[in-house]
C-alpha cells in the first residue's frame, strides 16, 4: 500500500517542485524589478501599466488554446515548452533599450505562464481522485511560495546588481525546473489514444479546437466557477491596485508605507494557510458550499475595510486572504469534476476568465474612483459579491432539488 501511495505522490511532487521554481523565478523578475526597469527606460505611466499587465492579457487568449493542445499532444510536452520560455526569455532583457521593446518582450514572456498554468492544473486534477480539492489546494501553495519570497529576494538582489543581471538570474533559476519536469513519466502525461491518428493540418486543428471550446462552454461548472473567480479577482485586484494609495493618503508617515506592504504579505500568507484546509472542507462538504462561504467572507472584509483604521486594516487582509483560500481550490475542483473529457481545454477557459477579472478589477475600480472614492470601490465590490453569494444559494438549491427528484 505504501509503495502504491509513494508512486502516486511522486508525479505530484515533481510538478509541485517545478511550479514553485518557475513561479518564484518569474515573480522575481516581475515585482518590484519590472516597474523599476520600465521607468529606467522612460516608460510613461500608461505604458508602464501596460508592461506590467500585458502578460495577464496574453493569458486570456492563449490559455484555452494551449489547454486544448495539451489535451491532444500531452501535458509533458507543453510543460517543457513553457519551461523553455521561462529559461530563455529572461536573457532577452539584455537586448531591450526602449519601453516599446520591453512591452513586446513581456508579451512573449507572458506566454510562459499562460502555458504552464492551465496545463499544470489539468495534470494535477487528473492525478487526484476523491480528494481533488485538497490536492489542488496543496498545489496552490507552490505559487504562494513564489508570491511570498520572490519580491523580497528580488528587492535585496537589486541592491547588489542591475535589473538586467537579475533577469538573467531568474532564467538560470528557472532552468532548475527541468530536473523535475524531465522526470515526469511520458505515459502519465501522454495524449489520449483517441487522437493518435488525427490529421494535424491547421484547418483540422481549428475545427477541433472550435468543437472542444464549444463542448467546454456547455459545461455549467466552468461558467459558474469561472464567473465567480472573475468577480473575486476583480475585487482582489482592485484592492491591490488602489489600497496602497488609500493608506498613504491617510498618513504620509514611513509606517504607512510599511503597512501598505504588510497588508499584501498578510493577505497572501492567509491565502497560503487556508488553501489546504479550504480544499479539505470542499471535499467533505461540497464545492459550492465552501465557495459561498468564501465569497461571504470576502464581501465582509471589503465592507469592513473602510471602518478599519491604522494597523487594524490588517484584519481586512486576513479576511480577503482566507476567502481566496476557500474559493480557489473549491472552484478548481468544481471545474475538474465536470471536465473528465478535455480537462486542459476546460482549465484553459476557466483560467482565461480568471485573468479577465485581474484586468477588469483595476480598470473598473479606476472608473469608480473618478466619480467617487476608494470606499465606493470597496462597497461596490462587496455588494457584487453579496449578489454572487445569493446566486450560489439558488444554484445549490436547484442542484439539491434535482438530486431529490432523481431519487
Amino acid at each position: 500500500m505504501s509503495r502504491v501511495r509513494n508512486s502516486a505522490l511522486r508525479p505530484f511532487a515533481r510538478i509541485f517542485a517545478a511550479d514553485a521554481i518557475v513561479r518564484s523565478a518569474y515573480q522575481m523578475g516581475k515585482t518590484p524589478v519590472l516597474p523599476l526597469f520600465a521607468a529606467m527606460l522612460g516608460a510613461s505611466d500608461i505604458l508602464l501599466g501596460l508592461v506590467v499587465s500585458v502578460s495577464t492579457l496574453t493569458g486570456i487568449i492563449v490559455k484555452p488554446i494551449v489547454g486544448f493542445l495539451s489535451d491532444r499532444q500531452g501535458r509533458r510536452l507543453w510543460l517543457l515548452i513553457s519551461a523553455g520560455l521561462f529559461i530563455i526569455m529572461p536573457f532577452a532583457y539584455l537586448l531591450v533599450s526602449t519601453p516599446g521593446e520591453l512591452f513586446a518582450l513581456r508579451l512573449v514572456h507572458g506566454l510562459a505562464t499562460a502555458i504552464f498554468g492551465p496545463v499544470s492544473l489539468a495534470l494535477v486534477a487528473e492525478m487526484a481522485g476523491e480528494g481533488r480539492a485538497t490536492r489542488l489546494g496543496v498545489f496552490g501553495l507552490a505559487r504562494s511560495v513564489g508570491y511570498l519570497l520572490a519580491p523580497v529576494s528580488a528587492a535585496f538582489l537589486l541592491t547588489h546588481m542591475s535589473p538586467q543581471l537579475l533577469f538573467m538570474l531568474t532564467g538560470i533559476i528557472a532552468a532548475i525546473a527541468l530536473v523535475p519536469l524531465l522526470a515526469l513519466e511520458r505515459g502519465s502525461t501522454a495524449r489520449s489514444s483517441a487522437h493518435a491518428g488525427d490529421d494535424h493540418s491547421l484547418r483540422y486543428l481549428y475545427v477541433s479546437f472550435a468543437a472542444a471550446l464549444n463542448s467546454a462552454s456547455r459545461r455549467p461548472a466552468i461558467w459558474v466557477a469561472g464567473s465567480l473567480e472573475m468577480m473575486v479577482n476583480m475585487a482582489a485586484y482592485a484592492v491591490k491596485a488602489f489600497l496602497p494609495l488609500h493608506i498613504l493618503a491617510a498618513s504620509q508617515s514611513g509606517h504607512a508605507l510599511i503597512l501598505a506592504g504588510l497588508f499584501f504579505s498578510v493577505q497572501e500568507g492567509a491565502h497560503m494557510l487556508m488553501r489546504t484546509p479550504g480544499g479539505m472542507v470542499a471535499d467533505r462538504y461540497g464545492r459550492l458550499t465552501v465557495i459561498g462561504v468564501g465569497v461571504l467572507v470576502m464581501a465582509g472584509g471589503l465592507f469592513a475595510l473602510p471602518w478599519l483604521q491604522g494597523d487594524m486594516v490588517i484584519l481586512g487582509a486576513v479576511a480577503l486572504g482566507a476567502a481566496q483560500g476557500l474559493v480557489f481550490p473549491a472552484s478548481l475542483a468544481f471545474v475538474a469534476d465536470q471536465s473528465a473529457q478535455g480537462m486542459g481545454t476546460g482549465m484553459g477557459l476557466y483560467g482565461a476568465m480568471r485573468n479577465l477579472g485581474k484586468v477588469l478589477g483595476p480598470v473598473i475600480g479606476g472608473i469608480i474612483m473618478t466619480v467617487g472614492s476608494f470606499d465606493d470601490v470597496l462597497v461596490s465590490a462587496g455588494s457584487l459579491l453579496l449578489g454572487l453569494a445569493g446566486l450560489l444559494v439558488v444554484i445549490a438549491t436547484v442542484r439539491r432539488t434535482r438530486r431529490t427528484v432523481r431519487l
